[in-house]
């Protein structure tokens, strides 16, 4: 068991909260018990994550996707009131880690990423990462592989050269980085979501790129984060993966 306040001031610490402009608030978003037994871990603080953790008198909640985004209505209506009346009526606690666990490098997305599909790491940048596969792999046999790992079909644009072993990749919706990643010279650019515009650059840049899903690139950096301060601090710790198509 560890005080709260503890629990939030190592994961701030960790994760280096303050050197990012993000979109919503790292760390603590809604405070809980002041004592941390069991933490759920999960990609989205949904509904039924939430209800998860009700079920299983979990003390907090570790997310990637928490609440408060730029430009959101801030108005507490609707699914807002509910979720938030969940974690409030149950004294649960909502922590979340978004641009902070992307690039960390050890216990971030993509970090994560590349250690399970295998992908040699060379640099993680602000943006995105690159590094190389063990060998050349032709670009529909790497598609293959991604689903065999991720346990999701991605979306494959071909790319023009037979076989690819440089690759950038930046899990989520990293589709506006296809761009810099083929000027830069790699062979494929992997990423979780694209916009439809996105086809047309890899088409024409003649990259090989790979969508393989905004939920399914990012199961990985709070799972790992998790059992970590779970190992570290003696807690309770369990990761639920409520599928996501998108």
């Amino acid at each position: 068991m560890i005080e709260l306040r503890k629990l939030i001031s190592y994961g701030n610490e960790l994760l280096d909260i303050d050197k990012y402009q993000d979109y919503c608030p790292n760390g603590l978003q809604v405070t809980g018990r002041e004592q941390v037994n069991k933490i759920i871990s999960g990609v989205s603080a949904s509904q039924e994550l939430l209800n998860q953790a009700v079920a299983d008198n979990a003390d907090a909640v570790l997310v990637h996707h928490g609440y408060f985004w730029k430009d959101e209505n801030p108005c507490i209506v609707g699914i807002k009131k509910q979720r938030l009346q969940t974690l409030l009526s149950n004294n649960i606690s909502l922590i979340a880690y978004h641009l902070p666990l992307d690039f960390h490098e050890l216990y971030g997305n993509n970090v994560q990423l590349a250690k399970l599909l295998g992908i040699k790491i060379r640099v993680i940048l602000m943006k995105y990462a690159y590094g190389e596969l063990s060998g050349p792999i032709s670009g529909k046999n790497f598609a293959m592989h991604i689903e065999k790992c991720l346990k999701r079909k991605p979306l494959y644009i071909p790319g023009k050269i037979k076989q690819i072993k440089n690759i950038a990749w930046c899990s989520g919706a990293g589709q506006e980085h296809i761009e810099a990643v083929a000027q830069q010279g790699f062979d494929a650019y992997l990423t979780g979501e694209i916009s439809e515009r996105t086809v047309y650059l890899a088409r024409e840049t003649g990259i090989h790129l790979y969508a393989a899903g905004h939920y399914a690139t990012e199961r990985y950096g709070v799972k790992a984060l998790g059992e970590h301060v779970a190992d570290k601090f003696d807690l309770k710790h369990q990761f639920i993966d409520i599928d996501n198509p998108v």
